[in-house]
């Protein structure tokens, strides 16, 4: 009826390594379940804030995602921003802003490489600097 408490951990410790491992295959994309070649770019404009789900669902399937907000009101644009940002969050992926109200969500697999500059404040300097009052 001797057992041993050592081989009660070692099971324990061996099931967390093959955890922490089959999520870094995940997220580095070596596994073998995943198609890579199956990685897309989705264009999604959501007219409402229910269908942020569907957004973060792609997210999940290690798809890319732009999302374009100029169909929904402020305070929906706001709330899907926050949701996604979350959900980037835990996936451990990217989001940039792209344009007014448009924004490339990306998962952990995409390297996204340069950036886009934000004009509309340098427009607005130069109308206010031309109006002479």
């Amino acid at each position: 009826m001797a057992f041993s408490i050592k081989k009660i951990f070692e099971t324990v410790d061996d099931d967390d390594q093959k955890l922490s491992a089959s999520e870094d295959d995940y997220y580095a994309g070596e596994s073998k379940d995943i198609d890579n070649s199956s990685n897309k770019m989705i264009l999604l404009e959501p007219r409402a804030y229910s269908e942020s789900q569907q957004i973060a669902d792609h997210l999940k399937n290690r798809n890319s995602v732009v999302v374009n907000l100029k169909r929904v009101t402020s305070d929906q644009a706001k709330r899907i921003i926050d949701f996604l940002s979350g959900c980037i969050y835990a996936i451990g992926g990217t989001m940039q802003k792209v344009g007014v109200g448009i924004y490339l969500c990306t998962p952990k697999n995409v390297n996204v490489q340069g950036k886009i500059s934000d004009d509309s404040s340098k427009e607005q300097e130069k109308t206010e600097e031309d109006i002479e009052w």
